[in-house]
């Protein structure tokens, strides 16, 4: 049992997205009996793990063990860097050629090679920064460890030493204006004895970075010499900083920070590449608005009521048990999710489809094509967003709980999750890669019942644990946010009836719309030819 969770464990680490691992997970911890299970992770590098522990440490404000840890972190970053380094020297690679047809000179093969070595070890920045399992490294990684140890030195009242790490992270930004400030006010706290010129960026990031410039400088006269194409990636992008309220040193009160010139930092948010604005026109009469994003304790969230009437909700819901197969859109799987609940899902296009052949009211199809466009357009408007809103995916979606496998539930319905990106807790982020959809922007759920128990949609921090707000389903409401790592969410197990509704999927990226609701549209167009006594096509040809 101790391998099987340590086997499992390890395999979540890297693929925080796969839903039925983390059920594995809890299914282990009960048959164990033992809540807090020793979790390890058997591809953890030990530089990552000291970071994470530094990072830990310093937002409990215990910073003389961040200290430690980051102080460790980085000895053992440097020691990987060697090995990294080490394991690039090996035989020359002719996968991007074609071997046979391979017909350079000595000298210009030998240049070859050895370039080869350099861009492999100049990319060790990168291959440090990754975790097992993830594509994208952690942004700003080795600069952040700095930025953290000068504000923790200067916590514990190592001046000299906060000055020597500030000076570091400058190496790498030399023009954050955080970190400038913090240098004239660091140098303004130090003694009579020590003279601020003297006190240099520190060794160990000053050796390392004169090398990477110096590689970049030879890698890039290489290029042009031996005609392959090359261009320096940005290992230091500069949106990856510390995620607390320290950005600059704010131990002082906020009269002696204005006194010294220091602003005062905030908690920076996941990165969105968009203007965000909110509280646009709802469009439609009886549209209730409830909260905004303040209210819901986060970022680009609405909640509205009345976007369905009573009427509307009965119909969808009573359509739904004729067009609905279990596992629609999961491969088939019936409890994709959870082994608690069975689910069930249908398509627009199939919603049509049925109602061409008789199987379901053309009428009632035909509802759920228009409300999930109202709820597109309901979007739009209130995000006031400057281009169209395209559909992504439109899944009606069901959930009923399984009868006798309700006792002692521990689990979601849904677990958390984030809708374009790898939701990771441990390490604070969200990675916008494959398999995520990264390429969706926005995200709604219309809900179209109440009469079950449980099922519950939530919102976290980025830990996946940390409520940040709760929303009772019932018919008519509907929640809409941002897609990405700013809303982790999820859903609370559904304990007893079944809990319905209407799940959509935005994109701003029209390369990316809805194949299925584009064959919807021409369908809806054919038909309304058809009702005004146009009969060019057959709207079966189309479905």
């Amino acid at each position: 049992m101790e391998k099987a969770v340590a086997a499992a464990h390890t395999f979540f680490m890297a693929n925080p997205e796969h839903m039925e691992m983390q059920q594995n997970i809890e299914n282990y911890r009960t048959m164990t009996g033992v809540e807090d299970l020793q979790l390890v992770d058997q591809e953890a590098k030990p530089h990552l793990e000291s970071y994470s522990a530094g990072v830990k440490h310093y937002e409990a404000d215990d910073f003389e063990l961040a200290i430690k840890y980051f102080e460790q972190a980085l000895r053992e970053y440097f020691n990987e860097d060697m090995e990294c380094r080490a394991l690039c020297e090996g035989p020359q690679r002719f996968e991007e050629y074609e071997y046979l047809g391979y017909k350079a000179g000595l000298y210009e093969a030998i240049a070859d090679h050895y370039m080869q070595v350099l861009v492999c070890q100049h990319e060790c920045v990168r291959e440090l920064a990754t975790r097992p399992g993830r594509l994208s490294p952690i942004e700003n990684f080795l600069p952040l460890h700095y930025d953290y140890l000068q504000f923790a030195y200067y916590r514990v009242g190592e001046y000299v030493k906060a000055l020597e790490c500030a000076k570091a992270y400058l190496l790498l930004h030399p023009d954050d204006e955080d970190v400038l400030d913090n240098v004239d006010y660091y140098e303004g706290l130090l003694d009579g004895s020590t003279d601020p010129a003297s006190v240099e960026a520190r060794e160990d990031l000053a050796m390392f970075v004169k090398r990477h410039k110096l590689e970049s400088e030879l890698i890039k006269s290489a290029a042009e010499g031996l005609g392959f194409s090359y261009t320096e990636p940005n290992y230091w992008i500069r949106y990856g900083g510390r995620q607390d309220e320290n950005r600059v040193p704010s131990g002082v009160n906020v009269e002696a920070a204005e006194v010294h010139g220091l602003s005062m930092g905030k908690k920076s948010l996941p990165k969105i590449d968009r203007d965000l604005r909110e509280g646009g026109p709802l469009l439609y009469e009886n549209i209730t608005f409830v909260y905004n994003s303040e209210q819901l304790n986060g970022t680009q969230r609405v909640l509205l009521d009345n976007v369905l009437s009573e009427e509307q909700c009965r119909e969808l819901h009573s359509v739904a048990s004729g067009i609905m197969l279990v596992g629609d859109g999961y491969r088939g799987k019936t409890s994709p999710h959870t082994p608690n609940e069975k689910f069930e899902g249908a398509t627009v296009l199939k919603a049509l489809k049925f109602g061409y052949e008789g199987r379901v009211p053309l009428k009632s199809a035909r509802l759920f094509y228009d409300i999930s466009e109202k709820a597109r357009k309901i979007v739009e408007s209130y995000f006031m967003l400057n281009s169209t809103l395209y559909f992504s995916y439109t899944h009606m979606v069901c959930r009923t709980a399984l009868s006798g496998q309700q006792d002692r539930r521990n689990d979601l319905s849904h677990p958390i999750h984030a809708d374009n990106c790898l939701l990771d807790p441990e390490a604070n982020e969200c990675w916008k890669e494959p398999p995520a959809y990264t390429f969706r922007d926005y995200s709604a759920l219309l809900y179209m019942n109440d009469d079950f128990e449980g099922g519950e949609f939530i919102f976290t921090e980025m830990d996946a644990k940390t409520v940040t707000a709760s929303i009772k389903p019932k018919c008519g409401r509907m929640i809409s946010f941002s897609s990405g790592g700013e809303n982790p969410h999820g859903v609370k197990a559904v304990t007893k009836g079944q809990r319905c509704a209407v799940a959509l999927w935005f994109t701003l990226d029209p390369l990316y719309r809805e194949l299925e609701r584009i064959q919807a549209d021409e369908v809806i167009a054919i038909l309304d030819q058809e009702r005004q006594g146009k009969h060019n096509i057959n709207p079966k040809d189309e479905l």
